[in-house]
Formats: C-alpha cells, sequence, structure tokens
C-alpha cells in the first residue's frame, strides 16, 4: 500500500483529538500526555536525530492502548522536529486498516514509519513487548482481580520500548545509500 496520499490527509494531534475525541476521551489523552516524562538520556537522543521521519499512526481515541501510548508520540516530536507525527481513525480509514491488520484484526495503534520521501521504512505496533509482558503477567500468572495495576510501573519501559522502535527507523535513514547520497553524508 502506497501510504504516503494517507499521511498527507492525515491529522496532527491535537486536530485529531478535535475531530474525534468526546471530552472524556480528549481528557484521558490530555492527562495521559501530562504524566509522561522522557529521561535526559531519552531527550539527547531524540535530540541528535537528523533524518526527517513521518509517523503515521491508525488510532482511536476510544482505544485504551492509544491513549496509553499515543501521547508518548507526542513527546519524541517535541524534542526531535525531524518527527513529524500524524493520526488516522481506524473506523474512517478502513482501507489502511485492512492493509495493517495484526493477528487478523484492525489493532490500534499501529504505527507506519515512512522517509522524507514517503518511502515504507517500517511498521510497529499495537502494544509494545514491555505492554504484552504486563498483560500477559495478569492473564496467566499471578494477577490482582481489581485489574487496577499501577500505569507507572510499565509505562517507561513501554517509552522506551516505542524510542527503540524510533531509533532503529531513525538510524535505518542515516545509514540508507540512497538517501546519504541525497543529503551529501
Amino acid at each position: 500500500m502506497n501510504f504516503a496520499p494517507h499521511f498527507e490527509t492525515a491529522l496532527p494531534y491535537l486536530d485529531f483529538l478535535d475531530k474525534y475525541a468526546t471530552p472524556d476521551q480528549r481528557q484521558r489523552w490530555e492527562d495521559f500526555r501530562a504524566s509522561i516524562a522522557l529521561t535526559d538520556a531519552q531527550r539527547g537522543l531524540l535530540e541528535s536525530f537528523q533524518r526527517e521521519m513521518k509517523v503515521l499512526v491508525l488510532a482511536g481515541t476510544w482505544c485504551g492502548d492509544c491513549v496509553n501510548q499515543c501521547p508518548i508520540f507526542e513527546h519524541f516530536a517535541d524534542a526531535a522536529p525531524q518527527i513529524d507525527v500524524r493520526y488516522l481513525d481506524r473506523d474512517d480509514s478502513p482501507e489502511v486498516a485492512a492493509a495493517l491488520k495484526t493477528c487478523g484484526g484492525a489493532r490500534v495503534p499501529c504505527v507506519v514509519f515512512l522517509s522524507e520521501d514517503n518511502e515504507f521504512c517500517g511498521r510497529y505496533g499495537d502494544r509494545t513487548l514491555s505492554r504484552y509482558r504486563a498483560t500477559a503477567g495478569r492473564l496467566m500468572g499471578a494477577a490482582c482481580p481489581t485489574g487496577l495495576t499501577p500505569a507507572d510501573e510499565v509505562t517507561p519501559h513501554v517509552i522506551q520500548d516505542w524510542l527503540n522502535e524510533f531509533e532503529r527507523i531513525q538510524w535505518m535513514l542515516r545509514t540508507s545509500t540512497r538517501l546519504r547520497q541525497l543529503h551529501g553524508d
């Protein structure tokens, strides 16, 4: 699938929330965003990014996994102006949702990474390894039956998981022969 036209019509974070979120959903997204803090090392890594990276996020404002992950991307973009994050609503983008099915379902969030000239670089999502480990621990191991698990136990690991993927794509872009020739580096 050519993701470039979808990236062009996708919305920045606040516009996405304006269009799709109820007031309660928006508050959940913004509360989570306010709770996130990058470490100095994470911020320094992001500030070192040199190549433009287009990030297309298929999401839903109603989705708990999106609430607990998508605001992280905004912190990355704030630290690295080379990162351009845009959002598509899963239900309003059935063609993209079908192309990005995960484990047979239209799961979100799903992130597609594109180069500055819209070449596909990778995809990631719906959950990170740390989130799946925590979920598996609750489902298959000793678990609190109330389901009340403090998010701050897993969130720093989820932030790092996502940052690792953003860094992987950045290194892909930085070491690309095609892009090195284009930029003369």
